[in-house]
């Protein structure tokens, strides 16, 4: 049977996502490896894949490049991005990666750029019927606009730099203090992040939404599933109104007794393992997709009220650095041998020849 490679780019602290992937193969019955790429070795996914590169970051004009290189040496059938900053980058080379035999598991690049934006986001929600918080950019914030209100920039991740502003002192402050802000109407009410697998021509294969419940660095640390028809409906309007592919999740409050989105991730969210535990396997889904096998939508099928709390968990290392191969070397494909060429990389070229 012919293996199936998966590159998880920026693998960082995704260990449940590698592992998953690694269970779904298993689980298929299918030969693979699960690599990831970071930009430093201690990253904890570095040390549960099976093979793992040094890229530059995704602002380097090599870094796409970089990527084929890797997917092409070690025969990835399928990649799957994971932050924001590199989405639309990967996926405006889809056809690059194509033509090297592999599968992107992302959305469009148009889907990608405009979810990045969180003023355009809300305006294009909005535009097509759909509940989204009302925002201005700073020169279109009214005079007198209701407070409470929540800034954050326009561009970001990791609830990085946003925060409530309740007086006009607090909105002048972070007006000047937020990089180039986006303001918007305070939502009161439970958060939800609403997880979405979709087929490659935009067909929701599942949606799970999820309470969450402890957010810790903009990430869920306690949540439960939730099957909540308006929940799931919101994503159904959702996928018809923007062209996914792949994994997305949909941030959104139950304001006022109806559900409201602030913010759309076109990727895998940081909670995805409560989804994954309730049943709803997404890596699972796409490992199929990629091997050209038929998924049959389960929308609304999962494990209702399922509970995550999560807590951290550490490698202790004493050289990170044999794990990873540097950026700046072309990959060894697993028949290469690569010869150490100097006493300083030795450790690093014997670790790759063993895990080959």
């Amino acid at each position: 049977m012919k293996s199936l490679n998966v590159l998880i780019t920026a693998g960082s602290r995704r260990v449940p996502l590698v592992q998953a992937f690694r269970q779904g193969l298993h689980a298929l019955g299918v030969p693979g490896r699960v690599i990831v790429t970071d930009i430093n070795p201690l990253s904890p996914a570095v040390h549960v894949a099976d093979r793992a590169y040094r890229v530059p970051l995704s602002t380097d004009p090599n870094y796409v490049s970089e990527l084929l290189s890797i997917c092409e040496a070690e025969r990835v059938r399928l990649i799957v991005p994971t932050i924001d900053d590199e989405l639309a980058l990967i996926a405006g080379a889809r056809e690059q990666f194509r033509d090297i035999g592999t599968l992107v598991a992302s959305s469009p690049a148009s889907t990608a750029t405009l979810c990045n934006d969180k003023f355009e986001t809300c305006e294009h929600l909005i535009a097509s019927g759909i509940a989204a918080a009302k925002s201005y950019l700073p020169a279109t914030l009214p005079e007198n606009v209701a407070l409470p209100l929540f800034i954050k920039p326009r561009v970001g991740r990791g609830a990085v730099s946003a925060f409530t502003v309740r007086t006009k002192d607090e909105l002048n402050f972070f007006l000047g203090y937020v990089k180039d802000p986006i303001v918007q109407e305070y939502l009161e009410g439970p958060e939800y992040t609403i997880d979405v697998l979709c087929d490659f021509n935009g067909r929701p294969l599942s949606i799970v939404p999820r309470e969450r419940a402890v957010i810790r660095a903009g990430v869920t640390d306690r949540g439960r599933t939730v099957n909540d028809r308006t929940l799931i409906e919101l994503a159904r309007a959702t996928c018809e109104a923007l062209p996914f592919a792949g994994p997305v999740n949909i941030q959104c409050r139950m304001h006022n007794g109806q559900p409201v989105i602030f913010e759309i991730n076109p990727r895998f969210s940081g909670g995805i393992p409560l989804t994954i535990q309730a049943g709803a396997d997404f890596p699972q889904m796409l490992l199929k997709l990629a091997l050209g096998r038929a998924v049959v939508p389960t929308v609304g099928q999962f494990r209702d009220g399922l509970w995550m709390t999560s807590f951290e968990s550490s490698f202790f290392l004493d050289t990170p650095h044999v794990r990873m191969h540097a950026f700046d070397r072309r990959p060894p494909t697993p028949a290469r041998t690569v010869e150490p060429s100097s006493v300083e990389n030795f450790a690093e070229h014997a670790a790759l020849r063993k895990a080959a």
